[in-house]
């Protein structure tokens, strides 16, 4: 099984020495906030058409959490229901890569929740490696499809907290027929291993300025934390699902749609600061994307590829 898989390491602006973000695990030493910088297409293909979403989840999560992303995953379809700014109109900044990738005739993407596998009983133990990640990944539809693997917190994972919060990449199927690719990502979550990398702003950060945390949205700082994450990969692998599409810098460490905003979720972000964001005056979390039955999420900045520049909800 041939497997390709980039890497993300969550360590925000406020590691401002530091913070190189990407699905590589890389680090920046400015953020494209203040230095512009031109993504380049390498003319590899997209993810187009109706793709379904499915969930892997790995050991122990309550109905509760699995609600918070399925209902994300959910969000991400136009509804004229959801208030404003919604997941929907964060997630339709991805457009802007299609229409430079084929600005004549531009394909669309429209992504919907498949099924969810429970893997409650940690089938291959609570220490895995980036191949038995694959493997977990295979176990979703490999056809017009994105597996996501996501790992409870008392899951180790190859490189988790040390170089990464989560990774996408490509494998090639493992069925009967012509072989052909699919595109899966993992996610851990970081509550009890390492918040102040995985779940910042809702947590502190572990170098930088050591300003209050912001109060999590569906007041769970491991799965909102994890929210954050699946969306930089989920925008990393539609515009860069096999390695060859839209990202700057070296492909084995590229800067991709939302990993080129690291720590930047509202206008006037500095490191250390996640920006203007939308408060909830009952419960006081911090947010700025409305989802389905009355959701809350925080989502990153999307990189502009025709401005050069982080695009923000609020």
């Amino acid at each position: 099984m041939e497997v390709a898989h980039h890497r993300v390491l969550q360590l925000f602006l406020s590691l401002f020495l530091l913070t190189r973000l990407s699905s590589a695990a890389r680090q920046l030493t400015e953020s494209p906030v203040n230095s512009p910088m031109k993504f380049q297409y390498h003319k590899g293909p997209l993810l187009t058409g109706k793709i379904s979403v499915n969930l892997i989840w790995y050991g122990k999560f309550r109905p509760a959490q699995r609600a918070i992303v399925s209902d994300f995953i959910t969000s991400l379809s136009s509804s004229s229901k959801t208030a404003q700014p919604s997941v929907a109109s964060w997630w339709s900044a991805i457009g802007e890569y299609y229409h430079l990738a084929n600005s004549k005739k531009p394909s669309s993407l429209s992504l919907s929740l498949g099924k969810q596998v429970l893997d409650e009983n940690y089938s291959l133990g609570k220490s895995l490696t980036s191949d038995q990640i694959v493997h977990l990944a295979s176990k979703g539809e490999q056809s017009h499809a994105i597996d996501v693997v996501l790992t409870a917190a008392d899951v180790a994972v190859e490189g988790f907290c040390m170089s990464a919060c989560g990774s996408h990449g490509s494998s090639k199927s493992g069925g009967k027929g012509k072989a052909s690719k699919f595109a899966y990502i993992w996610v851990g979550n970081s509550e009890t291993q390492c918040p102040g990398q995985c779940a910042w702003p809702f947590h502190q950060p572990i170098y930088g300025p050591q300003g209050p945390p912001l109060i999590a949205p569906n007041n769970d700082v491991g799965l909102d934390g994890m929210v954050i994450n699946l969306g930089s990969l989920l925008a990393g692998t539609a515009t860069n699902p096999f390695g060859n599409g839209f990202f700057q810098g070296p492909k084995e460490a590229p800067l991709e749609a939302a990993s080129a905003c690291p720590g930047v979720y509202g206008k006037g972000a500095y490191p250390g600061y996640a920006g203007n964001l939308l408060v909830d005056s009952a419960s006081g979390a911090s947010y700025n994307a409305h989802g389905v039955d009355g959701r809350k999420y925080l989502l990153p900045a999307i990189f502009n590829p025709s401005t050069s520049s982080c695009s923000t909800l609020v």
